[in-house]
């Protein structure tokens, strides 16, 4: 039997789902080890989990816009990270539906491996690359804030701090990914700039710094973790998303 990892201790149910299934928040370092067993344990790769995580974004965001996705403009901010790499898959699941939508990258030299492998699959559908970033912003009915995620490390700055302002002026929509860009995933501090989204399709697991206040409303993606993980985690976990790939969270009050 597998001992649960000695790196990291349950947070205890603090979101619940609609049908009632309680779900654990987890800190920065609980996600990381999530993410480290996955990826060197168990599986899924890193290359699964980023095209399950652009799915279930490219979806919540055709939710957000309902009977109008398909004359939408969609503009998708993308960091060089995990993260942006799963705002790149999104916006390639868009294009592959003749949305009109365009990726603004923050740091276009600094996209790891399996980000850039998004970009270069993105680039074959119609889907454009912004070439300058503010003007990307003018009709855009939905914005998809993928610049950050859970590894905010001090306040942004640099490009991305201009494309967070520019989201925060801008009238469209905003859905992140994971976690609004310039909140800290643990304790929800905000060092500096923050983008205001209309909701937070979070990947996995809640992370502990969420709240309706920062987030929005709260999605929770299924991006194909499977139960041995969190049992060697020793979380409490039960599967919340029963026959779909996302479901509505709330906060558990006084949890």
């Amino acid at each position: 039997m597998t001992k649960p990892s000695q790196s990291t201790q349950p947070s205890g149910p603090q979101w619940i789902t609609g049908s009632g299934v309680k779900v654990p928040a987890v800190t920065e370092a609980q996600m990381r080890e999530v993410d480290r067993i996955a990826v060197e344990e168990t599986g899924p790769n890193l290359f699964q989990m980023m095209e399950n995580a652009g799915r279930n974004l490219a979806l919540a965001a055709i939710g957000m816009l309902e009977d109008d996705w398909r004359e939408a403009r969609v503009l998708v901010l993308a960091g060089s990270g995990g993260n942006g790499g799963g705002g790149i898959c999104a916006a390639r699941h868009l294009a592959n539906r003749n949305v009109d939508v365009t990726v603004c990258l923050a740091d276009a030299e600094r996209l790891g491996e399996v980000p850039s492998f998004q970009l270069k699959v993105y680039k074959e559908t119609a889907g454009a690359v912004a070439k300058s970033a503010q003007p990307a912003f003018n009709g855009a009915n939905i914005i998809l804030d993928a610049l950050i995620g859970y590894s905010l490390r001090g306040a942004p700055g640099g490009i991305t701090a201009e494309l967070i302002g520019w989201a925060n002026e801008c009238e469209a929509a905003v859905l992140s990914l994971d976690i609004p860009s310039g909140v800290e995933s643990t304790t929800g501090e905000t060092p500096g700039i923050v983008i205001q989204p209309s909701g937070t399709l979070t990947l996995a697991l809640p992370k502990t710094g969420l709240n309706e206040t920062n987030a929005g409303d709260v999605i929770l993606a299924d991006i194909g973790i499977p139960m041995g993980v969190y049992r060697r985690m020793g979380l409490d976990y039960e599967n919340p998303f029963d026959n779909r790939f996302s479901v509505p969270i709330s906060p558990v009050v006084g949890g």
